[in-house]
């Protein structure tokens, strides 16, 4: 049985929002994944919900942060943690770094940096949150820049997972070379993962999207499934 038609907007780092609807069940959370220059280092960044820092911080084991302060209009907490390598013996100490507002959270992991060079980091690239989601805005004037359009990764039970992005040039060119499937959103490719398990990409004049359908997708209805659903980018 169909469920009701239902939509749901999501803004990724970027700033780009992207509006998903139609009748599958959209209701899960998604994050959003961007790469930043930033201080003269590639980070990466991900955005989620107000949970997600908790919920990494437990996946790896910290505890308690050595440090908590307010910034940018949310709670900066700097978890430190040792980390040894077990055939070299190399001992790293990185920082699991959580920005948290009122509903959302950004979390990161840096290398090397005291807490004075992670707030100096942080200024580089500031933070906005509405209801949507988290953006970053890097600070040109301090080397800060995107380093490719960020992602929107989204699970939906009864498809899979799905990941969203700007489309760019160089998507142009990752195309496959056979005729895709027209569906409501752009066209769809059938692909293969190199351990043989199949995915698709999704492309239109503004969206690239990739979908690893779950172990309890029908394969051969993913076509009609992505048929049922409609996106659009905005920003």
């Amino acid at each position: 049985m169909n469920m009701v038609a239902s939509f749901v907007t999501h803004r990724a780092l970027d700033g780009g929002t992207y509006r998903l609807e139609g009748d599958l069940d959209l209701r899960a959370p998604c994050t959003s994944a961007a790469e930043v220059v930033a201080g003269g280092r590639l980070v990466e960044f991900t955005a989620g919900p107000a949970a997600l820092g908790d919920d990494v911080a437990a996946s790896l084991g910290i505890g308690a942060p050595d440090s908590e302060l307010t910034f940018q209009k949310g709670t900066l907490r700097v978890h430190r943690s040792i980390e040894r390598e077990a055939r070299s013996g190399l001992v790293e100490r990185p920082s699991l770094v959580v920005w948290r507002g009122e509903r959302h959270a950004l979390v990161t992991r840096l290398y090397g940096l005291d807490l004075a060079e992670v707030l100096g980091l942080l200024r580089s690239v500031r933070m906005s949150e509405s209801e949507y989601g988290l953006a970053l805005d890097p600070d040109p004037s301090a080397g800060s820049a995107f380093a490719r359009p960020a992602t929107v990764i989204k699970e939906i039970p009864g498809l899979g997972l799905l990941e969203l992005s700007r489309r760019t040039k160089e998507h142009t060119a990752q195309l496959p070379p056979w005729k895709g499937v027209a569906v409501a959103s752009g066209e769809l490719f059938r692909d293969t993962l190199s351990d043989g398990s199949p995915f698709f990409v999704l492309s239109s004049t503004e969206i690239w999207a990739t979908l690893v359908p779950l172990a309890s997708t029908s394969v051969a209805r993913v076509p009609e499934l992505v048929g049922r659903l409609a996106l659009r980018r905005t920003g």
